[in-house]
């Protein structure tokens, strides 16, 4: 039982770049890790690296900042894992994606249309009635895209989650 003069451990957000062979079930055991030691798996980004043997998981994760070296360490000696690597807070580049469709009729359209050129997103379809929208960035800046976006009627929206490289010459 904690009392109100306890402080409740501080949770933080991660983006971590795992290099990992591109096999069945390396994810799964990935995942069990994080859900062990209490992480939360916010966003996750998989795809090849050029030859397609490795793959590279992008993490966004919560938890206490005490488990996360833990986890990096308990992620680095799964079979099958190159690397593990806490990129927050490192000079490196990420971003995100968002694909967002709006119904507007043609008094809308004028409006949504300002909004998708101040944020320098695109519009990928148009309709009558609706358009798709995407939005990409820092997630900041897809989180106001899509705060603004809202006075529409959203019919649906899917975000990539984060992905990161780290600048110059650093691994990522």
């Amino acid at each position: 039982m904690t009392t109100a003069t306890e402080a409740k451990p501080e949770t933080a957000l991660h983006t971590l770049s795992v290099y990992v062979a591109n096999k069945p079930g390396v994810l799964a055991r990935i995942a069990q890790t994080f859900a062990r030691r209490g992480f939360n798996i916010e966003s996750l980004v998989v795809s090849p690296a050029m030859d397609g043997t490795f793959s590279r998981m992008t993490i966004g994760c919560s938890g206490s900042p005490e488990g996360l070296d833990q986890i990096i360490k308990q992620v680095s000696k799964l079979i099958d894992v190159i690397s593990c690597t806490d990129h927050t807070g490192d000079e490196a580049v990420v971003r995100e994606l968002a694909l967002v469709k709006i119904l507007c009729n043609a008094e809308e359209r004028s409006q949504a249309l300002q909004i998708v050129e101040h944020f320098g997103c695109k519009t990928v379809d148009l309709t009558d009635t609706s358009m798709i929208i995407m939005a990409s960035g820092a997630s900041d800046k897809v989180d106001a895209f899509v705060g603004m976006i809202r006075k529409f009627h959203v019919v649906e929206l899917i975000r990539t989650g984060k992905v990161v490289m780290a600048r110059g010459e650093q691994a990522t």
